[in-house]
């Protein structure tokens, strides 16, 4: 139950509203349901002059306690009268029900939307090293599967509770009748929960595997998605096929478990309490001599009290199988907000001058070193290369400098002012990014450049499209700047998708751009097209580039070398050479 303590503790204004409301609903049901003693009696022929406290010879001790509250309020024992209470009894019951029900179900919806916000947030503040070690799929399985999961253990606990009060109720009622006939059933009945509690630890463990496995797939799934262009060209998708099927085989069989043991405890359950009832009213009857009225009335409260303990037990079943997605999505959010970025300074920033790299050393780990005493120096307002093999730490320098990483030893300078002082999501919203992976959202042009901004319009992409040369075709589309691109920007060729990506990072008017090898996947043309971008902003704001691109390196104000542990400036006849 540390799952529903858990729930309870996060929400507490919403469990007592909800108690509250189950606890009426139980009183109203057994309100109902004690009137129906007087009503059998009626049924079965006895005079309702009788049926005064002390009247009759066989009333049990129960039903004059009934028939006193009765007459404590003026109310009759009369046919009428005991229908209208099992009636007001089970109307209330209903209102209280739906209360309850309705906080249930809105808590859940809740709990989904917080679980997975703090997720995200979680996720989106933590720092960079620690979400490049995270596949997609383990957090796409997190915020979706994960946290719905969860949601429904709330809900099947919750339900578990409601059916667990209502039980109460009735074997209460049951005990008010006889307490040594309900005794000997109920005690019997506890047994059966006992020894069909083993199904419950076997639904647990198949949760446990089914969120383990959920994980792995959707990780795959993930991956597989992403490269089915390639798979498909080489004829290789068989493989992933292969190991997709492999894992939803695994998961296959844990919910196969999992059903079967939610069969057999629906099955074996209902056997026996039926068995166990039958005891209660041989034992009612032969060792006892009850009154007929008495052991019907015992007979229902039994049987429901049997079948909603049953209903807990199930529903304590679903909640045991959802149990292990909330306390892994749990670990998943611990994990996220224990690799928080470190607080940055409170410096507001200028870029002015320069951003300068001095004696910077930075390591990946202890086998991977990137740079020992690494110089270099971006002047504001100039376009500046990076060039160097793969591997050679290009993407790290940009990492660097946007604050993703942060260097072991030496310092990052911006404007003189030692980047850790910097406000750095001030210092980001100056920033400009293009990556070599121009991604598009399934979404008109307007939505990709300004990302849903609601502080920026359509004059404001226009402003974005011209700056990065897309204006002249996307003016032409058939709905202009409202034009869906398509998924991923399918319906726009490669050098489109770029300007527009471009557009995207200049549609804020940074004072730095960008461009994570931008223009490694472009044609001719559009490389072209690119460079001629480059050269009407150089000047207007500072531009960091890697590119082998040629057009880029002849544009560039600096061009810088990268080379194990550093960068070499070159100079007019090592660019002249580059660029051939």
């Amino acid at each position: 139950m540390g799952l529903m303590i858990s729930f309870f503790r996060a929400y507490p204004l919403q469990t007592v509203l909800m108690l509250v409301a189950l606890v009426l609903s139980g009183a109203a049901e057994g309100v109902g349901l004690s009137a129906l003693l007087p009503l059998l009696n009626i049924a079965l022929g006895a005079e309702a002059a009788d049926m005064v406290p002390g009247g009759a010879a066989g009333q049990s001790g129960f039903e004059r306690e009934i028939l006193e509250v009765l007459e404590r309020f003026s109310i009759a024992p009369t046919l009428g009268n005991m229908l209208l209470i099992i009636i007001g009894g089970i109307l209330f019951k209903s209102i209280f029900l739906l209360i309850a029900q309705r906080q249930v179900g809105y808590t859940g919806a809740r709990m989904t939307r917080d679980l997975r916000l703090r997720m995200l947030r979680a996720v989106l503040r933590s720092k960079w090293e620690y979400f490049l070690h995270q596949p997609v799929g383990k957090l796409t399985n997190a915020l979706a599967t994960e946290a719905q999961r969860s949601s429904a253990a709330f809900v099947n606990g919750a339900q578990a509770v409601t059916y667990l009060i209502t039980a109460l109720v009735y074997g209460a009622v049951a005990f008010a009748l006889d307490w040594r006939a309900s005794l000997v059933a109920i005690l019997a009945g506890a047994f059966v929960i006992g020894i069909s509690h083993f199904l419950v630890r076997i639904t647990r463990k198949a949760g446990k595997r089914q969120t383990r496995l959920m994980t792995s797939l959707m990780a795959n799934l993930t991956d597989t998605l992403q490269s089915v262009k390639p798979l498909k060209a080489m004829a290789r998708e068989h493989l992933a096929d292969q190991v997709l099927a492999h894992d939803t085989r695994l998961l296959n069989k844990a919910q196969r478990r999992q059903v079967l043991a939610g069969a057999v405890l629906d099955s074996a359950q209902e056997l026996m309490f039926t068995a166990f009832i039958c005891l209660g009213i041989y034992v009612a009857i032969e060792r006892y001599g009850m009154e007929l009225a008495t052991v019907a009335v015992l007979v229902v409260g039994l049987g429901r009290a049997f079948t909603f303990f049953g209903k807990v037990q199930k529903q304590y079943q679903k909640l045991a199988q959802g149990d292990s997605a909330y306390w892994a999505l749990l670990d998943s959010i611990d994990e996220a907000e224990n690799a928080q970025e470190a607080p940055s300074g409170g410096r507001q920033p200028t870029f002015s001058e320069a951003l300068v790299f001095d004696g910077v050393v930075f390591n990946y780990d202890d086998l991977h070193p990137v740079f020992d005493g690494l110089d270099l120096d971006i002047a504001a307002g100039t376009l500046t290369t990076l060039v160097g093999p793969s591997g050679s730490g290009k993407t790290t320098i940009i990492d660097l400098a946007i604050g993703l990483l942060r260097p072991q030893a030496g310092r990052l300078l911006l404007d003189g002012a030692p980047l850790e002082d910097i406000d750095l999501r001030a210092w980001r919203g100056m920033i400009g990014y293009v990556p070599q992976d121009t991604t598009l959202l399934h979404d008109s042009v307007l939505h990709n450049v300004t990302l849903g901004d609601p502080q920026l319009g359509e004059a404001d992409a226009e402003r974005a499209l011209r700056a990065a040369g897309a204006w002249g075709f996307v003016e032409k589309l058939a709905a202009g700047v409202h034009t869906i691109v398509g998924e991923r920007g399918g319906k726009l060729s490669g050098g489109q998708r770029q300007r527009i990506v471009i557009a995207r990072a200049l549609v804020n008017q940074p004072r730095l751009l960008i461009l994570d090898e931008a223009t490694s996947a472009l044609d001719r043309e559009s490389e072209e097209a690119v460079r001629q971008t480059m050269e009407r902003l150089k000047g207007q704001l500072t531009i960091l580039a890697i590119s082998h691109n040629r057009a880029l390196v002849q544009a560039a104000d600096r061009v810088y070398q990268l080379a194990p542990g550093g960068a070499r400036l070159l100079d007019a006849a090592d660019r002249s050479e580059l660029a051939k």
